[in-house]
């Protein structure tokens, strides 16, 4: 049980600051397995040279002990990875993880060991060798479905996850001193200081911030994602796991955003002329975080109805706090993208894809699959625009969904918000049920009355936009503006729900950032 509770909670430790990454969980997992194999091995040994239940309860304790101090040792290297974001280095990011995995070796070594001491202590005679071991398995598996199943649902969302640390080492500290009192009173006492600690742990070690910013307000862990909310001026923002990326911005003094988010308005003017901004009357938006596009679709084209598909009540809840999220039109649905889709009958005008967890995007949101249950789900003027990340030099991302939506959609163009200086940015790709051309979007911008879709109209046309064709002669061509030279030559194969390698080629992506390519 706690076991798999430390390797669950470790994991939320790791996400303020690393994310949830299958590669985070490729290394947390594959070194736990180091570490089980090793205390399986050595347990094994030293239970045939040593097989007192003293020493087994000695090595419990010491691992239960050693459990309670991981997050209090790991705090100063976390707050190093800090710097490594900052600057993007990866060898502080890379040394600063293995530095906290490493720190899991001794405890979960300890603790691997109690199987195989167990066996042997239990074990009277060869002939119920088999029945034993038995027994102590299905005890011990049910000890991992309760520590699968507590620190997720119940613990880590009500307590936290250094209290998280601190409850199972303490069961567990306390199993192993009622062992050593009923065995040594003498050893009993001699351990009881650890409680003591433990205590003191408890009192002092798992108070302060989970992720120290002098201009957060509010921070919280919840089922899905570490959250937290920062104040910078008038402006709050919403920042999740690692916090590289902003999911949410509001301001009372403004309406947009001047960011990817603003992007979304014009969306619909990619449809084939003429196509007013009276014909946008309802929105699905997957991945509403914080509200921003729903604040913005409501003050540009009235009380619209808006659904906002969130799968985190915890972040609805911090942007009714926080992000003044209180529009009547809007209605929050707390669950994914794929099974709203597969559950509703209902028809939009605009569906709007920003399910960041950066730098990913669920690979199930990314799919030709996904492309069809949208294309079902739009009436027959609708489009859909989805938010891809990208850096200068590297497209693949944005090229990928592009070639996807193109399997489904007849006409996919894409808008390369401004980076503003920097290396990292956004584009915006849409697609429109029926067959359109750049012309369109020109000709319904012209007609746009409304202030806050005719300044995002305007940066639309100063910055870059081109189509994403996919044709072996021209798979690229320019809207208007410059077509990005860090396109590739042709369109990848597109996504399915049984192949969709983001992750594979936002590992790249980032690689080449982090190296200057």
């Amino acid at each position: 049980m706690s076991v798999l509770a430390v390797e669950l909670s470790a994991s939320r430790l790791l996400d303020p600051f690393f994310g949830n990454s299958i590669i985070i969980w490729a290394n947390l997992i594959g070194l736990v397995l180091i570490y089980l194999s090793v205390g399986y091995w050595v347990g094994g040994k030293w239970a045939d040279k040593d097989p007192r239940g003293t020493t087994f309860f000695q090595i419990i304790a010491w691992g239960a002990f050693l459990v309670a101090l991981i997050p209090v040792v790991a705090r100063p290297i976390l707050r190093w990875s800090l710097a490594g974001f900052a600057t993007f280095d990866a060898g502080v990011l890379v040394g600063s993880l293995l530095g906290v995995l490493i720190l899991f070796s001794v405890p979960l070594t300890l603790l691997a060991m109690a199987s195989p001491f167990a066996i042997r202590l239990a074990v009277q005679d060869v002939e119920n060798a088999g029945r034993v071991a038995g027994q102590i398995y299905a005890v011990s598996t049910l000890g991992s479905i309760l520590g699968t199943f507590l620190p997720v649902l119940v613990f880590i969302p009500n307590i936290g996850t250094r209290r998280t640390f601190l409850l199972f080492s303490a069961i567990l500290l306390f199993v192993a001193l009622g062992g050593l009192f009923q065995l040594s009173r003498k050893l009993g006492w001699l351990y009881l200081p650890m409680v003591i600690v433990l205590a003191i742990i408890a009192l002092f070690g798992t108070t302060g911030a989970i992720k120290p910013n002098a201009n957060a307000v509010f921070e919280t862990e919840s089922q899905y994602n570490y959250i937290q909310v920062e104040k910078i001026g008038d402006d709050v923002l919403l920042r999740l796991n690692e916090g590289e990326g902003i999911h949410s911005v509001y301001n009372p003094n403004y309406t947009l955003a001047y960011g990817i988010w603003d992007y979304f308005l014009v969306a619909p003017f990619f449809n084939p002329a003429p196509y007013p901004e009276t014909a946008v009357g309802s929105l699905l938006l997957i991945g509403s975080a914080a509200g921003t596009i729903p604040k913005e679709f409501t003050a540009a084209y009235g009380a619209i109805p808006i659904d906002g598909v969130e799968l985190d009540p915890a972040i609805s809840a911090a942007g009714r706090e926080f992000f003044a999220m209180n529009e009547p039109n809007l209605t929050t649905i707390n669950q994914g993208g794929r099974y709203f889709l597969n559950t509703t009958d209902k028809m939009y005008d605009v569906i709007a894809v920003d399910a960041y967890r950066p730098p990913y995007i669920p690979f199930q949101l990314t799919t030709v699959e996904f492309f069809r249950q949208i294309y079902d789900h739009l009436n027959d003027d609708g489009v859909v625009a989805i938010n891809a990340g990208r850096s200068t030099t590297d497209y693949s991302l944005v090229v990928a969904l592009g070639s996807t939506m193109r399997a489904v959609f007849p006409t996919v163009m894409v808008i390369d918000a401004p980076v503003g200086g920097f290396n990292l940015g956004n584009s915006l790709v849409v697609a429109t049920k029926r067959p359109a051309t750049p012309a369109d979007f020109l000709q319904n911008a012209a007609t746009l009355e409304n202030e806050l879709l005719l300044d995002v109209a305007t940066r639309s046309r100063a910055t870059d936009v081109w189509r994403i064709s996919c044709q072996p002669d021209a798979p690229f061509a320019p809207a208007w503006g410059t077509l990005p030279a860090a396109l590739p030559d042709a369109c990848p194969a597109p996504f399915t729900d049984d192949k969709a390698p983001v992750e594979q080629i936002l590992h790249r992506l980032i690689l080449r950032y982090m190296l200057g390519l």
